[in-house]
């Protein structure tokens, strides 16, 4: 048998995201190894096993190690390199995937990149989501550097899911290359969903369905629209004990000024909104007069605070104002079919 290997040895560096092609004519190949520092790249051979062909890029500025043998006996060796990126892409965070850290059947994969993405599909196609419970799910850009993943319907709680970003040798743009893997675990908690009810004054939550807390709130006065909490479904975004809140848009000694530290602080959006302490039962299950946050009695905003998971749902309803789906992890308020096109693969 005539083999014949590409790319070919004592050639200039290669891209990464070039394949690897072993043919034998004549024969049929028994093995074919292309390795580099010990870890093999997979490929696969056809069904007469006369090719060879890799299925992943490669490590860039690396030099792989080809051995072949055909069924007869006939064996042959090649050596080449991967060219070094000009402009390096990585995985600069994901969020949530704090060690140890529970979140909630809503929480979302945010994924960012530490440099433009031009070949979003290409990139968007190297990123794999694995869950012990799968449910359907896409990727949504929100920008150059910024990918989302947000499932069809809420997570199935009290589960692991795996996220792995395979983007080494993977072409990102003009000269730019990934140049490792991440993989990042997401622990599934609780499914923690509140229903607040600014009509009746009323928050609601349940864990996995079961009612564990009601809790007596005032919501925002709503004068304004600064001042009316935002209807629809919201996400828990972090939370601090105690929270700096501070009137936007406003300098000390103009009407409507505050400057005051909160305790039992639960972020819901990213316009100001929070589940908060505050020792106003006057008002609290009677009437809304705050600036836009959700307040409870001191004790149950504690519990709350103390119980909630990034990624929690706290749902909504009773005002005129609605949460933006880009105001914070406001995404479920986009229907699936809307947010998937947002994705780079069409298929």
């Amino acid at each position: 048998p005539v083999i014949k290997i590409s790319p070919a040895q004592g050639g200039a560096p290669v891209r990464p995201d070039r394949k690897v092609v072993v043919t034998a004519a004549g024969g049929a190949l028994e093995e074919v190894t292309v390795q580099s520092r010990g870890q093999r790249l997979e490929g696969d051979f056809d069904a007469q096993r006369t090719k060879w062909i890799s299925t992943v890029p490669m490590r860039p500025s690396s030099t792989y190690d080809v051995s072949v043998r055909t069924v007869d006996g006939t064996t042959a060796t090649s050596t080449f390199t991967t060219l070094k990126p000009k402009v390096e892409l990585a995985v600069a965070d994901v969020t949530p995937s704090i060690k140890g850290e529970k979140v909630g059947v809503g929480a979302p994969i945010i994924v960012t990149f530490n440099q433009q993405v031009a070949n979003k599909a290409v990139v968007e196609k190297a990123l794999e989501v694995k869950a012990e419970k799968p449910v359907p799910g896409a990727w949504r850009w929100i920008n150059d550097t910024t990918v989302i993943y947000r499932t069809a319907k809420y997570w199935p709680a009290h589960q692991k899911v795996t996220f792995t970003a395979r983007i080494k040798g993977v072409r990102g743009g003009k000269d730019m290359y990934g140049v490792k893997d991440l993989t990042k675990v997401i622990r599934i908690g609780a499914a923690q969903i509140s229903t607040v009810d600014t009509r009746k004054h009323k928050m609601i939550v349940r864990r996995d369905g079961k009612v564990v807390q009601t809790m007596l709130i005032s919501a925002g006065k709503g004068d304004t629209r600064e001042y009316t909490t935002t209807s629809g479904v919201h996400l828990t975004m972090g939370k601090a004990n105690p929270e700096r809140m501070i009137s936007p848009g406003r300098k000390k000694g103009d009407p409507g000024y505050y400057d005051l530290m909160i305790n039992h602080a639960v972020r819901f959006s990213n316009s100001g909104e929070y589940v908060h302490a505050l020792n106003n039962v006057w008002a609290q299950g009677r009437q809304n007069v705050s600036h836009g946050c959700i307040n409870a009695r001191p004790d149950q905003a504690r519990w709350f605070y103390n119980q909630v998971q990034r990624g929690d749902v706290i749902n909504i309803v009773g005002t005129d104002r609605q949460l933006e789906w880009n105001n914070g992890w406001g995404f479920w308020q986009m229907s699936f079919k809307e947010w998937k096109k947002g994705s780079a693969l069409k298929a």
